[in-house]
């Protein structure tokens, strides 16, 4: 395995090498493992339990269900005959060997930014992970959807590659943040809200998306909605031990901590921080908060009160590292209830990291809260202590129970 792995990275380092860019391959190859592992390659093409990078579970989209591929060096099942063309063109076209279109479920339309050396360096660490034998089916999407060939309409509307330019006006680091988040981070694949093709929604870049019945919160510096209210280390505390003074991760979020963010180096993290408060929200204003007199909002809050208020407190502000402040919360004044709906229906557990290790948890109240009394506590969350939100109705919460039981 280490002599084939030393061969197949030094082929890629030659590929490379004629392209002027170093040629230290240990160097090299830990480069790769960097880059992997910003883009947090595991997270989609390595399934719970398995082998790392052998494939991925299931991915769920509005379209059906697409496998993460198997993207070890093993020559039938994985990339082990790709070459590295094969390899630069997945990533940065979104057309695989022999021609195979991808879906954009595979972020090329972000990978397509990422600088050729660095692209180079995951080849180069991909030829040293463990070939795994494991053949996958990833294409599970119902006619006429799973015709790879529409993607090339696909692409026309919505897919213009093109390498990221740094900005000469910003800082070298803004600059850093800029490529980290629109590049191998992707962070607009979840964050950015889609249209109905499935592409991101134009002039919307970061303003919250909701997949596979999560939100992803707004990351622009909306000071409602947004990270306005964050400061940048609160950002950097965030993505380097799953919490902060607002909030604690879950859901996808504390996957991608737990196998990504959390291995990111400082300056990077920084990098990511001073970007995304640059990042310009909408001009809307705030909303008003419904009236605490409303029916649903004394209901609420008696619900609140009795089953909330012990680790939340009261006034909303929950305790540090231990229960999520509600008050004036991203997630919680999002357009979209949809995380909040579900975290109250199944219970949540929060990330786990070398930084705090201790992963406190939410019981489940889809048992013993009907979708009323879900759709009444919410909505008071979302319009008490300065959050202001439309209401959760009993047809959401009705809907996503459902759709969680499938």
């Amino acid at each position: 395995m280490k002599k084939a792995a030393l061969l197949a990275g030094l082929a890629a380092a030659a590929i490379v090498g004629t392209n002027g860019f170093a040629s230290d391959l240990f160097d090299r190859i830990d480069a790769g493992r960097y880059n992997a592992v910003l883009a947090d390659c595991a997270a989609c093409h390595t399934r719970p339990g398995g082998k790392p990078f052998a494939g991925g579970a299931p991915l769920q989209t509005p379209f059906g269900a697409l496998v993460p591929a198997n993207i070890t060096p093993d020559p039938e099942t994985g990339i082990g005959s790709w070459s590295y063309a094969d390899f630069r063109n997945a990533l940065k076209t979104g057309i695989g060997k022999d021609g195979k279109r991808l879906y954009p479920a595979m972020p090329y339309p972000a990978y397509a930014t990422m600088a050729d050396a660095d692209v180079a360096d995951l080849w180069a660490y991909f030829q040293k992970v463990e070939p795994v034998s494991n053949r996958v089916v990833s294409n599970q999407l119902p006619f006429p959807f799973s015709i790879r060939a529409a993607m090339i309409g696909w692409n026309l509307l919505n897919f213009s590659p093109k390498e990221f330019q740094p900005d000469p006006a910003k800082p070298a680091e803004w600059n850093r943040g800029a490529y980290l988040v629109n590049g191998p981070a992707h962070c607009g694949t979840c964050h950015t809200p889609k249209n109905l093709t499935g592409a991101d929604k134009s002039g919307e870049f970061l303003r919250g998306g909701n997949l596979q019945n999560w939100y992803a919160p707004n990351l622009t510096s909306d000071p409602h909605k947004g990270l306005g209210n964050w400061s940048g280390d609160d950002i950097v505390a965030y993505l380097k031990t799953g919490s902060n003074r607002f909030d604690i991760a879950s859901g996808p979020m504390a996957e991608a901590i737990r196998h990504s963010t959390s291995l990111w180096n400082d300056a990077d993290l920084k990098a990511v921080a001073t970007y995304l408060k640059d990042v310009k929200g909408s001009d809307a204003a705030a909303p008003q908060p419904i009236a605490a007199t409303e029916p649903a909002m004394t209901a609420g809050k008696a619900i609140y009160l009795d089953r909330c208020s012990a680790c939340h407190v009261s006034t909303g502000t929950g305790e540090a590292s231990l229960f999520p402040t509600l008050a004036k919360a991203p997630v919680v004044n999002g357009t979209d209830p949809t995380s909040l709906i579900r975290v109250v229906l199944q219970g949540s557990q929060a990330a786990g990291t070398p930084a705090k290790p201790t992963t406190p948890a939410m019981p489940s109240f889809g048992w013993n809260l009907s979708d009323a009394d879900v759709a009444n506590v919410l909505t008071y969350v979302r319009n008490s202590w300065g959050n202001a939100a439309p209401p959760v109705t009993a047809g959401q919460v009705k809907d996503l129970r459902v759709a969680l039981t499938r």
